[in-house]
């Protein structure tokens, strides 16, 4: 089951913004939050007592919560590896290590008395493997990626698919960052040009950062990383299917309702006996076997990667088949162009496989 969630970074903010972002965001169905203690500049009590708080509230809205620890906030706080009552104390769900103690402490870590999860960066390559050969409790490990303030620093789509391949393999939940693209939005650090995982999420919908990564089907959590999301993106969030990859289209004002009935009413599969030119769904053909689709003229030579068509009346034994172009093909008059995939959303059609569903929105 996927989460999605927020980031909260009281240090940053008031106690009153931060509630209300909290509430605003489960109303929308968000159930985690990240937080950083990297960034906090106070007094162990004073950090205790504010965290606590904090903990409370976002427990009462039905939040679990990750905070963003390293080596220096466990001395500040009294912890160590083997004794973790004072996150115990703020009723921490999950510790986030930023960084590392050491082999045997960091195994240490993963059995502590309390049952808090050890959340591992995911953004580097880290020897879990062997760890959990070593006796580490592979039940209390989970897996975050980094999000990157800098622009053209964030993680690369095929290093990002490395790191995240390598940790799924081993039976870990791994989580990533999208970014606001909000005005104003800050994190931990005085920087704010947005905080993704993947530099190519950067200043794109959030919506479609957030369909991308669940088109991976390896990405079990998904946090926005910077504060605060508006309303509208928490809700097109929301909107997400996260049961399937959904594209966005421009439908051609040809198109005509029953073309549009296949595209929006049916379940779609792509085929496994796959083309190189196209993603044939065919379920639709039994429906229409004895109804018509009449052609309709379309003026391009060529279909090209990202239109979707249907087949028409002139190649009759396959009419109502919806097909998405995946490489340039002629026009030869047997299927009507009905919409097109918008550019900036074909990323998600090199994650599509065949037998896997997709639908429209």
């Amino acid at each position: 089951m996927h989460r999605m969630g927020i980031s909260v970074y009281p240090e940053h903010s008031t106690e009153e913004k931060d509630y209300d972002y909290m509430k605003l965001a489960a109303k929308y169905g968000f159930t985690r939050i990240f937080t950083c203690l990297l960034s906090v500049n106070e007094s162990k009590e004073i950090m205790i007592k504010k965290f606590t708080k904090f903990m409370q509230r976002a427990h009462e809205l039905g939040f679990i919560v990750a905070v963003d620890t390293n080596p220096e906030v466990f001395s500040r706080l009294g912890a160590t590896p083997y004794n973790l009552k004072p996150f115990a104390d703020m009723k921490v769900d999950i510790i986030r290590l930023d960084g590392h103690f050491g082999e045997v402490e960091d195994i240490a870590i993963t059995h502590n008395q309390f049952g808090i999860q050890i959340e591992f960066n995911g953004s580097c390559n880290t020897a879990l493997d062997l760890m959990i050969d070593r006796g580490a409790n592979i039940h209390n490990m989970v897996v975050c990626h980094n999000f990157y303030p800098q622009k053209y620093t964030g993680l690369g789509w095929n290093k990002f698919m490395e790191f995240t391949n390598k940790y799924k393999a081993l039976g870990l939940p791994v989580a990533a960052f999208v970014s606001s693209n909000n005005e104003n939005t800050f994190g931990p650090w005085p920087v704010y040009n947005g905080l993704p995982t993947c530099e190519m999420h950067r200043g794109m919908p959030i919506d479609l950062q957030v369909r991308h990564l669940l088109a991976t089907k390896k990405i079990d959590d998904i946090i926005i990383g910077n504060a605060y999301a508006n309303g509208d993106e928490l809700k097109a969030i929301s909107q997400v299917d996260k049961t399937k990859i959904t594209f966005k289209l421009n439908l051609s004002d040809n198109a005509t309702e029953e073309e549009k009935n296949i595209i929006y009413n049916y379940p779609h599969f792509g085929r496994g006996d796959a083309s190189d030119f196209m993603v044939r769904s065919s379920i639709t053909r039994g429906d229409y076997k004895d109804k018509r689709i009449p052609y309709h003229k379309y003026n391009e030579k060529y279909f090209h990667r990202g239109d979707v068509v249907i087949v028409n009346d002139n190649l009759s034994y396959y009419r109502g088949e919806l097909e998405i172009v995946t490489r340039d093909m002629p026009n030869d008059g047997e299927r009507n162009f009905v919409a097109k995939i918008p550019d900036q959303e074909l990323i998600l059609l090199d994650l599509l496989k065949p037998e896997h569903l997709f639908g429209f929105y």
